[in-house]
């Protein structure tokens, strides 16, 4: 007999008159699955776009105006240089805990050199650039290497570089006239009235997009991420990936850190460790946008954003700072969450 008499009247979906099948709509689930899967993938973005909305409704007259999300973005831009960085040792299911740290260093170095030691800011910049490439070259060395836990060996070399720094600052705050070509380049750009820190901010973002989605070296990156072992059998160079990795959170550590003391024009100890926990915030947030379970830059933009927002609104609402923090922890904890939603879903 065929297969097609095998099949039981039970199998077949009852018609109705126009050929349609009778019972519940067909529509109806797949209805359900894209739903869900906007809301898993999107459901970050709808959220900080009504939120937007609330906090125009709520305060009109300060938190929509055109001033208001110029300073939304200028403050944004060194969390998202951070999140780059960070972003591209997560993908590896590694951790950095010293990107706080390393942007005090980098930007007591340059104010140091320049105001201490007069040092011309060009080669002071640089040198607080190289500092941040050393320190991650140094992570990454001890965690690819030597297999040391990267919480760990991040955790410790913060500790080392915060005592660089105060050997270099004297832990004071240093405050002088800095030559203008430097603090210029904190100022706002000529281009929509945006701060040179923001367009800066944007070109790293798309240089670090670029390299872990549209590169071979970035597809190996999330390959270590998915199953360390895996890749390296087939033949992935995990120890050089990570090295690259922790060099490139150590680099746009350094990057904040300058800018940060162009913006401000002066230096004061723990400046750089306030962004640790909002970066993360941020890039775990990130996390459950877009591709849900897995670390973008895209999505740590998305996350960095929600949270200024988050955070310009609330004080525009005259709340305590303790309430804000309450507020950032509390969607740190829910980011988590979605992400391990997004991987149990994906």
């Amino acid at each position: 007999m065929s297969e097609v008499a095998n099949v039981s009247a039970t199998d077949v979906p009852s018609v109705g008159p126009m050929g349609a099948p009778d019972g519940p709509s067909s529509a109806r689930p797949g209805s359900r699955e894209l739903i869900q899967s906007v809301s898993l993938r999107y459901g970050v973005v709808i959220a900080l776009v009504l939120m937007i909305v609330a906090f125009c409704v709520a305060r009109p007259d300060s938190f929509a105006t055109v001033s208001n999300l110029q300073a939304i973005l200028a403050q944004a831009a060194p969390a998202m240089i951070l999140a780059v960085g960070l972003t591209t040792v997560l993908v590896m299911q590694d951790f950095d805990l010293s990107f706080g740290a390393t942007t005090n260093l980098a930007m007591g170095l340059v104010i140091a050199m320049i105001v201490k030691s007069g040092v011309p800011w060009v080669p002071a910049l640089l040198v607080g650039l190289a500092a941040g490439v050393a320190v991650g070259l140094a992570n990454g060395f001890l965690i690819a290497r030597l297999g040391a836990a990267s919480f760990i060996i991040t955790l410790a070399m913060s500790t080392v570089v915060v005592g660089v720094e105060f050997a270099v600052t004297d832990q004071q705050n240093i405050i002088a006239e800095l030559p203008a070509a430097f603090t210029s380049i904190g100022q706002n750009a000529p281009i929509l009235g945006l701060s040179n820190v923001f367009w800066i901010a944007v070109i790293v973002c798309a240089i670090g997009w670029f390299a872990l989605d549209k590169t071979e070296s970035g597809r190996f990156m999330y390959a270590i991420g998915g199953n360390s072992e895996a890749a390296r059998l087939a033949g992935v160079p995990i120890l050089r990936l990570r090295l690259i990795g922790f060099a490139a959170v150590g680099f746009t550590a350094a990057i904040a850190g300058v800018l940060l003391a162009s913006q401000s024009g002066s230096y004061a100890p723990g400046v750089g460790s306030a962004y640790l926990l909002p970066t993360y915030a941020a890039v775990f947030l990130g996390s459950a946008a877009f591709r849900p379970g897995q670390f973008t830059i895209p999505g740590a933009i998305v996350g960095v954003l929600f949270l200024q927002v988050i955070n310009t609104g609330l004080s525009m609402l005259n709340l305590d700072t303790f309430v804000i923090n309450l507020v950032q922890g509390a969607i740190l904890i829910a980011a988590v969450l979605l992400s391990r939603l997004g991987q149990r879903t994906a």
